[in-house]
């Protein structure tokens, strides 16, 4: 068995389904949570490991939460 993407024009979906019930002997459906709750969530997933990978082989440099929040706070101060 093989998975498949399939993206579906919203005005087409109930023909979509309607094709899929008549010939759905060898087709399942299910609904993938991750793409319900963020519909970009295996592009994120994939910058997400690139950023790490980078991070890991010191081509980009992480800054530390603290280091993070100082600079927050530095920048709030400047535009008040």
């Amino acid at each position: 068995m093989q998975t498949i993407a399939i993206q579906v024009q919203d005005d087409y979906v109930n023909d979509f389904m309607n094709y899929i019930n008549n010939h759905s002997d060898g087709i399942t459906i299910a609904k993938d949570k991750n793409l319900e709750l963020d519909p970009y969530f295996y592009e994120r997933q994939k910058q997400l490991h690139q950023d790490l990978e980078e991070v890991e082989n010191g081509k980009s440099e992480m800054i530390s939460h603290d280091d993070l929040w100082n600079n927050i706070n530095s920048h709030l101060k400047s535009i008040k």
